[in-house]
């Protein structure tokens, strides 16, 4: 039988339907009850397998780089390649904040140097010379490990010139490795951080997250749209609260000492461009290859010939019984099927649900999750002798450029209309411009939003009470994901209930949390519907 924890008296677990709340979105994985769990029914063989027909690498969302760069060698511009990819966004320059911060996850300690010289908390560091950070001051030394000069109270190391584009005798190189950056170290939050211009971070990004010799085959111009990418990137994640270090799970970056002189005439060639969605800069996701089809989400699916160069475009894996029981749990496997997908591409199209049945119980879990549990190389795969076809569920539909009809609004449609009640019996062409005007704007809260609720739910590690939180989770255990919830003022937001607690996020307020008392009180008080979004953290 499970095992089941014993439960603490003041635990409280909440739910939407307890706050008296009505989310318009609904996400993540379904565990279905029933005879399955009492089922004696013998599974699978653990050793049988099933072979998966598979297309792509990666996400699919946005733009896909092998697709990029057989448009590029079709003779298409990056600027095309990025209208392709990103449709329903806009070209735009990189404003005043142009700086970006990045974490050196690797880096544990800082102690650089530059052949140029430096500056640190005021003074000038000689060539030759050398600064170690700790506790809030800086050590200038005779060389790395030498002799103590000075100390001065900083964090940050700067160059002799903080402006972009500098010469390489003035990148800061760490002592131990050798490794060198532009723009300036420091250290914040017990991380190692590069603070510096965004066209200087795209140089280091290129040659990591692409291809350089693609611009010696006919695709620079695909080296340029990925600049692009990559400044957009960085500038929404931080925008949106979101910290970004030098790992896969923002930007790979190495640093000056990861650049290539062709991926950096493609970031000199873009200085400055980006790409806008509702006027800031688009999280412009891209992956290695589509298959052929894009995922849709926050930028509308589309076909993506230029992938056919890909050596991923099609692929086979083979899955065991076994592995594929172990990574949902499930007992003993009885069935593995794909019971719907987007119906964009070859086959049915990219997964949208899977259903796993086993000797425990049955699992309905999405696509992206059974790409990840099982470490395929997308979640656009067939099963080989599924009998059964998939349902059809079609992904977000952008609105057309011209034309009349009602709009086919997709998932996102049901989104809308909780925005503004009644929206599906507009039609056409109000429709088409309440939609085209909306949609962005609902994407870029829901995307925002959900990194803010995310930093939001890692500061509160170790800050809640014990009774307050489950202490087997945090006090980040959460009943669901985030839903798009508007307040009685009007602003629309996105909520996440934890297991004792509330998330509250809106881009005028920020993200939130509400515990305990402090939780009871806002909500005895009339919670959204009276008093809006809060403005301010209550771990009571």
């Amino acid at each position: 039988m499970p095992n089941v924890r014993p439960s603490r008296t003041k635990k409280r677990t909440l739910t939407f339907a307890a706050l008296g709340l009505a989310p318009a979105l609904l996400a993540g994985g379904l565990v279905i009850g029933g005879s399955d769990i009492l089922n004696s029914d013998v599974g699978l063989a653990a050793d049988s397998s099933y072979v998966l027909d598979g297309h792509g690498h990666g996400h699919g969302r946005g733009l896909g780089q092998w697709g990029a760069y057989g448009y590029a060698k079709q003779g298409w511009s990056a600027d095309r390649i990025l209208r392709h990819y990103y449709s329903n966004t806009t070209a735009g320059k990189v404003g005043t904040a142009s700086e970006v911060t990045v974490s050196l996850s690797e880096k544990s300690s800082v102690s650089v140097h530059a052949a140029a010289g430096s500056r640190v908390g005021g003074q000038t560091v000689a060539p030759g010379q050398a600064v170690s950070l700790s506790g809030g001051n800086a050590t200038i030394t005779q060389g790395c490990g030498g002799a103590v000069v000075k100390t001065v109270p900083a964090t940050q190391v700067d160059p002799i010139n903080t402006a972009p584009n500098r010469p390489a005798n003035e990148f800061l190189t760490f002592c131990s490795s050798g490794d060198k950056y532009r723009g300036s170290i420091g250290t914040a939050g017990g991380k190692v951080i590069n603070k510096l211009h965004v066209d200087d971070y795209v140089k280091g990004v290129i040659p990591k997250e692409s291809v350089p010799s693609w611009a010696d085959t006919g695709g620079f111009e695909a080296l340029k749209a990925q600049a692009v990418a990559a400044r957009s990137y960085v500038l929404s994640g931080l925008q949106s609260g979101r910290a970004m270090d030098n790992t896969q799970s923002s930007q790979m970056y190495h640093g000056a000492s990861g650049e290539d002189p062709r991926t950096s005439r493609a970031a000199d060639a873009t200085a400055g461009q980006i790409r806008l969605l509702a006027g800031k800069p688009a999280l412009t996701e891209f992956s290695a290859s589509t298959g052929g089809y894009t995922a849709g989400g926050l930028f509308p699916a589309v076909e993506d010939k230029g992938d056919a160069l890909s050596p991923t475009h099609n692929w086979k894996a083979e899955v065991s019984a076994g592995s594929i029981a172990s990574a949902f749990g499930v007992g003993s496997l009885k069935s593995f099927e794909v019971i719907e997908a987007n119906g964009l591409g070859a086959g049915s199209g990219r997964v949208v649900k899977v259903r796993v049945v086993g000797t425990a119980r049955t699992v309905e879990a999405s696509g992206n999750d059974a790409r990840v549990k099982l470490q395929l190389k997308s979640d656009w795969f067939s099963i080989q002798g599924q009998k059964s076809m998939p349902k059809i569920v079609k992904p977000v539909v952008a609105p057309p450029a011209a034309g009349g009809g009602l709009l086919d609004l997709g998932p996102i449609g049901d989104v809308l209309n909780q925005v503004i009640p009644g929206l599906s019996a507009l039609g056409s062409p109000d429709l088409e411009s309440i939609t085209a005007q909306l949609r962005p704007i609902i994407e870029q809260i829901i995307a925002q939003g959900t990194a803010a609720l995310g930093l939001k739910a890692d500061s509160l590690k170790g800050l809640v009470s014990e009774e307050q939180s489950d202490n087997s989770q945090g006090s980040t255990g959460t009943v669901s994901a985030p839903q798009l919830i508007t307040d009685g003022r009007g602003m629309h937001g996105l909520v996440q209930v934890l297991q004792n607690g509330v998330l509250y996020f809106s881009p005028l307020t920020g993200a939130h949390a509400l515990f305990g008392d402090a939780l009871t009180e806002f909500l005895n008080a009339g919670g959204l519907a009276k008093l809006g979004f809060p403005t301010v953290d209550g771990l009571r």
